[in-house]
């Protein structure tokens, strides 16, 4: 028998999977309606699918090879807990950086909360000092 802390974990897996593939859609299909994202630098959290949306698509313009590992998940009652590793080549404008062809790699620490078989709230971590490093003007050239 599948534990309802599994099945939110196979849950999260094909959420970044159907991000990774590019099909936003699908992905959008597994947030609740008033899903809710806390955000590092937000003042207060955002809500709604299409404020998931326009980030992810921001990513993707910027990354469009985007690879997301799932470097450790674990679930307890409602919550997910993952450590993400991303890679991608900077092909588009991300945060008024325009495209470098430079290759980048980051971590996330990301928290989820469930209901049902929806994803309804998200704690974000992404390790931006490090990727703006990376396509930054200043960045190292080695990596």
């Amino acid at each position: 028998m599948t534990t309802a802390p599994e099945k939110n974990m196979t849950l999260l897996r094909t959420a970044y999977q159907a991000v990774e593939s590019g099909d936003l859609d699908a992905a959008e299909q597994m947030l609740t309606e008033d899903f809710i994202a806390n955000v590092p630098g937000s003042p207060a959290p955002l809500v709604g699918r299409d404020v998931w949306r326009l980030g992810t698509q921001a990513m993707k313009d910027a990354f469009p090879d985007l690879k997301i590992e799932v470097r450790d998940i674990f679930g307890v009652g409602d919550k997910v807990t993952v450590l993400l590793h991303f890679e991608g080549t900077h092909r588009g404008a991300f945060q008024q950086i325009g495209a470098t062809g430079r290759q980048v790699g980051f971590g996330s620490i990301e928290v989820y909360r469930i209901e049902g078989d929806k994803i309804a709230e998200e704690w974000v971590a992404p390790d931006m000092i490090s990727l703006m490093q990376q396509i930054s003007s200043t960045a190292d050239q080695t990596r």
